[in-house]
């Protein structure tokens, strides 16, 4: 995890600097620029792949002429050394297989990149270009002013009075100042493609099950590449118990134990089945157990972080929030059990739906949505406390396979709870109570939901909220929404909510 900063056009470098210095939460490693003809590069990184030679700006190329800013990984990184050859490489970081792309193919090059990244690259010739992974699971917002552009990581870092012209840079697209906006490639399942000629109520052969196990144990190998350790958050839930079953086998192989976090309120039902599962894979289990006080106190400093009002962000913020920092003090890398729910269909109101295409056009929607959503929870959060998030069912294998699957085995029905193609994956890995569980919520397993609703609810009238609801569309909802949104735009002044902030249905 990285914050960047870039700019193309005129461009003071103090502003550059000064956005720098407030992103230093998500890069407490190091900082970096580099002042080109006509372009402005500046990180403030975490180093993760290669902490002796890996800081940022990475400069690459034939002439080392050219550089690269990006926050993420690009998985793919060491395949594409070996194919263009490990001697046009001076350092181990992933960063730099972007620059040499670059060099080789220009802006094509982001075709090739496969992982979470969000990248700024120039070089000593005049070129220059930006893009962001197609999930948009590393953020990356800009602001495009007369003949300035100017990217970064989180909407804190722009100046006050460029706010109101910040706008999220749409996942898998590239921009140079030659092309404009373009598109990396098509968002992945469009279309599901495998065994449509099976009957919905016919069980999947096991070679499908074979194939979920080992997308996500790949997956997972991935995400635990690198110098630093990787933990687990552990809610309990199925999600990041698989995560931490096959984390734990991995570590083994290490000659390591895993380290697992939990948080939750006393006797929470997270905490309880994270024991359960850290003990049954042998990891080092760490936990905390905060109040309801705790919980009410930091709402304010998360909402600013989140960059985000909308109250169910928030309540599995706060847990998040609390875990982050548990884990902060152990590990650099955790791994999160995000994106299991949009792909196989874990949440409770996709149970009311009782036809495949519509399930599959509703996870589809919802996967394109996470980059203001649930992504902007676990990045925004974690990012805060100097932590890197790894999202192993976010790998674009496991989301393609999954996406590709006949939508109808994913309906709710009798035999067939919610993730029930997952869970039945991953039998005999957990314990059954917890392979089976029933799904909560981050926030409802943790405790939070009630807590903090019955709170901020009573900090609003319902006469303010009538006068203020309108001032984003679809209106608050909510007086707890509308609390939440009086913090974010305190923290966040002048910047246009309706433009920036991705809200869920129901408050």
């Amino acid at each position: 995890m990285s914050g960047l900063v870039a700019a193309h056009g005129p461009f003071d470098p103090r502003m550059g600097l000064r956005m720098l210095e407030r992103l230093t939460h998500r890069g407490p490693d190091g900082t970096g620029h580099q002042q080109l003809d006509g372009a402005w590069l500046g990180s403030r990184f975490l180093s993760i792949v290669d902490p002796e030679s890996g800081d940022q700006p990475v400069v690459g190329g034939t002439e080392r002429d050219v550089w690269v800013v990006g926050d993420g990984m690009i998985h793919n990184y060491r395949r594409i050394r070996d194919r263009v050859g490990p001697e046009r490489f001076r350092t181990e970081s992933d960063l730099e297989v972007a620059a040499i792309l670059f060099e080789d193919m220009g802006p094509p090059a982001f075709e090739r990149l496969w992982g979470p990244f969000a990248l700024a690259v120039a070089d000593a010739a005049g070129r220059f270009a930006a893009g962001r992974d197609i999930l948009g699971l590393a953020p990356m917002y800009w602001v495009r002013k007369d003949d300035r552009v100017l990217f970064a990581s989180e909407m804190t870092a722009f100046d006050r009075d460029l706010r109101p012209l910040i706008e999220p840079f749409p996942p898998g697209h590239v921009w140079t100042p030659e092309a404009g906006l373009e598109p990396i490639r098509e968002f992945p399942g469009t279309t599901p493609v495998l065994l449509q000629s099976r009957a919905p109520y016919e069980d999947p052969p096991e070679w499908v099950f074979d194939a979920v196990r080992e997308s996500l144990i790949r997956a997972v190998e991935r995400c635990m590449t690198g110098r630093n350790p990787a933990g687990v958050l552990l809610s309990g839930g199925v999600d990041s118990s698989i995560i931490t079953a096959i984390a734990a086998r991995r570590a083994a192989q290490q000659g390591r134990t895993l380290t697992t976090f939990a948080v939750g309120l006393e006797d929470s039902g997270d905490l309880l089945a994270a024991r359960l599962v850290a003990e049954h894979c042998g990891a080092e289990h760490r936990e905390l157990t905060y109040t309801a006080e705790d919980a009410i106190d930091v709402v304010p400093r998360v909402v600013a972080k989140l960059e985000s009002f909308d109250p169910t962000l928030v309540h599995s913020a706060v847990p998040n929030f609390f875990v982050s920092r548990l884990a902060a003090r152990h590990s650099k890398v955790v791994l999160v059990g995000e994106g299991a729910d949009e792909l196989f269909a874990g949440y409770t109101h996709y149970g009311a739906i009782t036809e495949g295409d519509a399930l599959h056009s509703e996870l589809l929607e919802t996967l394109k949505g996470m980059h203001i959503g649930g992504l902007q929870r676990v990045d925004r959060v974690a990012g805060s406390l100097g932590v890197e998030p790894r999202l192993p069912f976010l790998d674009l294998d496991v989301v393609e396979l999954a996406m590709a699957l006949p939508p109808e085995w994913k309906l709710v029905a009798d035999g067939r709870p919610a993730k029930w193609l997952l869970r039945r994956a991953f039998d005999g890995w957990l314990p059954d109570e917890v392979l089976w569980r029933r799904k909560e919520q981050f926030g409802e397993g943790t405790g939070m939901n009630d807590v903090l609703r019955d709170h901020f609810d009573a900090t609003v009238t319902d006469a303010e909220l009538a006068a203020e609801a309108g001032v984003v569309d679809p209106p608050l909802r909510t007086r707890e929404e509308l609390a939440y949104y009086r913090m974010f735009a305190s923290a966040l002044e002048g910047v246009d909510a309706q433009a920036t902030v991705g809200r869920f249905a129901e408050a």
